[in-house]
C-alpha cells in the first residue's frame, strides 16, 4: 500500500530487517514544474520548527553504510547496510528546492530484530520427540530457506522447524539457525538431553594381580545426565562402603569375592560387578606319611605335601634334614625298598608364583627287623635246650631201671592221655614295639610255649608208659632253662611245670 506524503510515496512504513542485514528504503517523489531541486537527504529525527532535521549522509554513525540511490527529479531510494539495533528508527526523505522545503512524512519504520531458536524446553528426556523453531520479531515467510547449526557441525534440514522425533544423548548440544542469504546467525540454544545412568564401569588399581597385603581402590564410573549423585558398594549382599572409589587396605585373602557398585540419579540406578581374586603364598604346609608309623625294612613309603595356597602349588620339593639338594619333588613322594639308610628326618616345600612355605618334619626310621630277628633266635635256642633236656632225662632213667635190674621201658611223655603224639600249641613270640625310633634294641622279647604233649612211639607198650607233663613253660634265657632241666633229673617222678 503506497503512502503519498505531498508528493512523495514509499513502498512500505514499515520494515523488519535482521541485524547486520541490509534494507533498502524505495521511495519516489513528485514537485510542480518551475522548481529547481538544490539538495536532497534522508534523516531520522524531526527537531522544532524552522530547525533543519540532521542529515544521515553526515552523520559519522550512517556515513559509511548509507547509500542513496535515487536521484533530483523522481526516485529517492536509499540502502543501509549491516543494519544494528541502534538503526531501529523512522526515516523521512526530504529535498529543498529553490522554492520551498519539502519532508515526506509520516516516514518509514525500521525495526532491527535478531533470530531465536524457541523449544518447548531446556530439558528432554531420552527417547523422547523435540520439537526447534527459528524465529524473529521479523515476519520471517516458510519459503525462506533456513540454515540449522549444532554446536559446529551444519545440519542437513533447510525448514523453520527442526524436528528430532527420538532425541538421543547425541543430540545434545548448542542449536542455532540463520536464514539464506543473511549473515545474522541465532544465538546458541542449549538443548539438554537427560537420561539414568548406564551400566557403571568398575577399574581396579591394580595391574590385575592383587597379592594378599596390597592396598587396591576400586573407582566406579557412570555416564548419566544428571550427574550420578549415590554410589554404593556391596560385597556379595553386603554393604561395605559409599562413594565414587572404594579403598581395601592391605587386603586380605577373605577379601577375595565379588564385588557390585550401584549408581543413582532421579532418573533411576544401575550396578556392575567386579570380581577380586586376592593371591596368597602357601600356608599350613604339612608332610604326612602314608603308613601307620610302623615301617620295617624293605616297605614302600609315601610321603604327602598339602597345602593352602592362592593360586594352587606348582613345585613341591622332597629335602633330607641336613641335605642341600632335594631327594624328590611332586605333591606325594614315594621311596620304594625302605631301609636304614634311608632313615631320617624329610620335609617338603610348597611353591607357587607368589611364595613358597616348608612344613615342620617327618621321622622315617626303620622298625621290626631286629627284634624280629633276635624271636627267630630264642625260639630256636629254646627249642634246641628242650631236645637236650629231655634226652638227658631218658638217659638218667635207663641208667636207673639198669641198676635195679628192670626191664627197660620206654619213656612215654602223656601217660594221662594216651596219645601217641607229641603237639607243640600255641607257640606265639610277642614282639613289643615300644620305641619306634630304636630299631636296635637289644631287649629280648618274651617267648611262651603251652600245651606240650607226647608223640607215639609204636614200639612202646602202653601199660609202662610214663607220663611227662610240659605246661606253660617261660623261658626268658636259654641258660636258664637248660639248668634247670639238668637240677632235676634225680627226681624219681618226673613233672615240668611253669619253668622260667
Amino acid at each position: 500500500m503506497e503512502f503519498i506524503v505531498l508528493l512523495m510515496t514509499y513502498s512500505s512504513s514499515h520494515i523488519c530487517a535482521l541485524k547486520d542485514s541490509t534494507v533498502t528504503i524505495n521511495c519516489s517523489y513528485k514537485y510542480s514544474t518551475g522548481h529547481k531541486i538544490k539538495k536532497v537527504f534522508w534523516a531520522n529525527k524531526l527537531v522544532g520548527t524552522g530547525i533543519e532535521p540532521p542529515d544521515l549522509f553526515k552523520d559519522s554513525k550512517y556515513s559509511e553504510r548509507i547509500q542513496y540511490l535515487g536521484d533530483k527529479q523522481h526516485d529517492c531510494s536509499v540502502r543501509l547496510t549491516d543494519v544494528r539495533h541502534t538503526d531501529s528508527h523512522e526515516y523521512y526523505f526530504r529535498f529543498i528546492t529553490d522554492k520551498d522545503k519539502w519532508i515526506g512524512k509520516p516516514g518509514v519504520t525500521l525495526d532491527v530484530t535478531d533470530l531465536q531458536v524457541e523449544s518447548k524446553g531446556e530439558r528432554v528426556n531420552e527417547g523422547h520427540s523435540v520439537t526447534l523453531t527459528c524465529k524473529s520479531r521479523c515476519s520471517l515467510t516458510d519459503t525462506s530457506t533456513f540454515i540449522w547449526f549444532r554446536n559446529t557441525q551444519t545440519l542437513n534440514d533447510t525448514n523453520k522447524k527442526l524436528i528430532l522425533p527420538s532425541v538421543r544423548r547425541e543430540n545434545a548440544g548448542d542449536y542455532r539457525c540463520a536464514v539464506q542469504g543473511h549473515k545474522l546467525t541465532s544465538p546458541p540454544r542449549r538443548l539438554n538431553v537427560i537420561y539414568p545412568p548406564d551400566k557403571p564401569v568398575i577399574s581396579i588399581s591394580s595391574s590385575g594381580v592383587i597379592v594378599e597385603g596390597d592396598s587396591v581402590n576400586l573407582t566406579c564410573s557412570s555416564e548419566s545426565n544428571p550427574p550420578v549423585h549415590i554410589y554404593s558398594w556391596f560385597k556379595e549382599e553386603t554393604s561395605v562402603g559409599s562413594g565414587n572409589i572404594y579403598i581395601i587396605s592391605n587386603i586380605r585373602s577373605d577379601h577375595s569375592g565379588q564385588y557390585k557398585c550401584k549408581t543413582e540419579n532421579k532418573l533411576g540406578q544401575k550396578n556392575s560387578t567386579v570380581t577380586l581374586n586376592v593371591l596368597y603364598p602357601p600356608r599350613n604346609v604339612s608332610a604326612s606319611i602314608s603308613s601307620s608309623g610302623v615301617i620295617v625294612e624293605g616297605d614302600s613309603v609315601n610321603l604327602t605335601c598339602s597345602s593352602e595356597s592362592n593360586p594352587p602349588v606348582h613345585i613341591y620339593s622332597w629335602f633330607k634334614e641336613n641335605q642341600t639338594s632335594s631327594v624328590g619333588s611332586g605333591q606325594t613322594f614315594s621311596i620304594s625298598n625302605f631301609n636304614s639308610s634311608l632313615s631320617g628326618w624329610f620335609y617338603c616345600v610348597a611353591q607357587n608364583e607368589v611364595g613358597s612355605q616348608r612344613s615342620d618334619d617327618v621321622s622315617l626310621t626303620v622298625k621290626g627287623q631286629a627284634s624280629g630277628m633276635l624271636t627267630v633266635v630264642l625260639f630256636a635256642v629254646v627249642t634246641c635246650g628242650f631236645a637236650v633236656c629231655v634226652f638227658i632225662v631218658f638217659m638218667r632213667r635207663r641208667r636207673r631201671d639198669e641198676r635195679v635190674g628192670l626191664k627197660q621201658v620206654p619213656l612215654r611223655c602223656s601217660a594221662e592221655t594216651q596219645h601217641d603224639e607229641v603237639q607243640y600249641a600255641s607257640v606265639t613270640p610277642r614282639h613289643h614295639r615300644e620305641d619306634q625310633t630304636s630299631p636296635e634294641s637289644s631287649e629280648p622279647e618274651e617267648v611262651q610255649y603251652a600245651t606240650v604233649h607226647r608223640h607215639r612211639n609204636t614200639d612202646v607198650r602202653r601199660s609202662e608208659e610214663t607220663e611227662i607233663h610240659y605246661d606253660n613253660i617261660t623261658n626268658h634265657q636259654h641258660d636258664a632253662a637248660v639248668r634247670s632241666a639238668v637240677e632235676m633229673m634225680d627226681d624219681k617222678s618226673v613233672i615240668y611245670s611253669s619253668v622260667r
